[in-house]
Parts: C-alpha cells; structure tokens; sequence
C-alpha cells in the first residue's frame, strides 16, 4: 500500500492506494515546509493524520509527498524524516514539488506543458520523467501571470481607478462589503494578501461577460503564455496542460489567450490528485 500527499498551505490531500484501488482519503491542515521546522511538521503529521490512518499504518510501504516549496534538498529532506518518525513501515518516502505532481497528473508519462494556475502559478517542460525546463514564477509582485493573486490585483486597481462599469464596482464592494481603506489594509498590512487577492475571482468569474473584466482575464492569461511557455523549447509542438482552480473555471478565456499565442489547450483538472492515482496505480 501507497500514500500520496498533495500538499498545500490550505490543505493537504492524503490518499491510500492499494495497487489501483483507492482505499482511504484524508484531509488535513496545510503545512508550507519552507516556513515549519522538522519536528513541528512531525508533531502536526502525528497528531492530524496518523488517528485517521492508525490501524492500516503498518501497512504503507511507500509515502509520496508533493508540496509547495519542497524544491531543495534540505527542505525535502525534513519532509521525509517528518514522515519516517511516524509512518517507519515505509521503506520508500520521496519528497517533490507541487510542479512535478502536475506534471505527473497531467502528463503521466509523456512529454508535455504542465502548468499550476491557482492563487499562484506556475509552469515546466516535462520530458515524461522530470522537469526539463522551467520560468520561474517570480511571485504575484513581479510574476505569477493568469494566477488568482494577479486576478485579484488587477480587478482591484481597476475597481478603485474607475476603470469598471460603475454598477459593476458598486455592486462588488457591497458583496463583498469592502471600501478603499479596507482594501488597502488587507493587501498591504494584512498577512496573506495573495488569498485575499485570489477571494474575489468568483465575481470575475460571474462577471466575465462584462468586456472589460473580459479584457482585463484575457490580458493576463495572454501574458502568461508569452511571458513563460513561450519560452519553452517546442512549446507549441506540445499541449499546454494546466491543474488548478483559475484554470479549471475560466476555460473559455484561456482557451481564447492560447489560440491568440499559437498554444493548444490539452488537459485541465482542478486539482492533481486523480492524475497522482492513476500514475503511481500498480495494475
């Protein structure tokens, strides 16, 4: 028996395989590796996860971990002995980044485009068993193009500048009961502000038909594929696939800013771990 976990700041995804069967799914708190040191991820692991798969932890003999920030070795390194203190059965436990979990769900063993486009984003060259390339995504200050963050940042400024349909900007202030100061505290002096930013895509996404929410979606989502898959070699040669929420819910708009930069659309999920299943499932 297998256990995957996609792991995010929000959440993590913990599931059980045996072979291809899907035996148990586990929910619990997430954990950023960057930020925890070994024994609090450890002491987080025991106490969320390890009652919920007690009885069956002796029978897991592979744990495959895939989080945000688990890109150097150290880091990668007290995610996996987090992980032997409380689960010792396992003889394999390999730690990855969130960008090679999409890849793995959405390529599988092909070459490809694998993109994350949620409250950040993100992008890779996979050759079918690893990263062969990557733009880094610089953050939603000076990157992270198409991402819920920069959404946010956009519709925001428009909102306060005047840019918007002033029924628009007047019916979304009230819905989400905000105001000029409050916007300005919670982006600038407020812990999180890329979530707070990424909150409000839901109303983008009810309004897209207005022309210049419309503008303003295709603009990013354009610079996203200029700015970082562009610069892949072969990019076009390949399908750009994507795992995350913005994608998933704003298809259309995507689809139209890949068309305009001769890029074709292939896979969307909303989120990686069916794709994880079916490329660790041993038939």
């Amino acid at each position: 028996m297998i256990l995957i976990a996609d792991c995010g700041s929000t959440k993590i995804d913990w599931c059980l395989l045996n072979r291809d069967k899907l035996e148990k799914q586990v929910f619990t708190c997430g954990m950023n590796a960057v930020m925890l040191t070994e024994e609090e991820m450890r002491n987080r692991i025991r106490e969320e996860l390890m009652p919920e798969i007690d009885s069956i932890a002796s029978d897991i003999e592979a744990v495959y971990f895939y989080g945000a920030g688990c890109i150097s070795a150290e880091v990668c390194g007290n995610v996996a002995t987090a992980i032997r203190a409380n689960i010792p059965s396992a003889k394999t436990i390999e730690v990855y980044s969130d960008l090679l979990a999409a890849a793995r769900a959405l390529c599988g063993h092909e070459p490809g485009v694998a993109c994350i486009m949620g409250t950040g984003s993100n992008s890779c060259l996979y050759d079918g068993k690893g990263i062969a390339a990557n733009v880094s995504p610089l953050g939603y200050i000076l990157g992270d193009e198409g991402s819920g963050a920069v959404l946010g940042k956009l519709f925001l400024g428009d909102v306060l500048k005047n840019q918007l349909p002033a029924e628009v900007a007047a019916r979304f202030l009230q819905e989400y009961d905000l105001d000029l100061l409050g916007i300005i505290r919670r982006v600038y002096r407020e812990p999180q502000a890329n979530r707070f930013l990424a909150s409000v895509t839901p109303f983008i996404s009810k309004n897209i038909e207005v022309k210049e929410i419309h503008d303003m979606v295709l603009g990013t989502f354009t610079a996203f594929f200029r700015r970082n898959i562009m610069q892949y070699t072969g990019y076009d040669k390949h399908p750009v696939n994507f795992v995350g929420s913005i994608a998933y819910f704003f298809r259309p708009v995507l689809e139209e800013a890949a068309a305009a930069c001769g890029c074709r659309i292939g896979t969307i999920l909303k989120s990686p771990m069916d794709g994880l299943l079916k490329f660790h499932a041993v038939k």
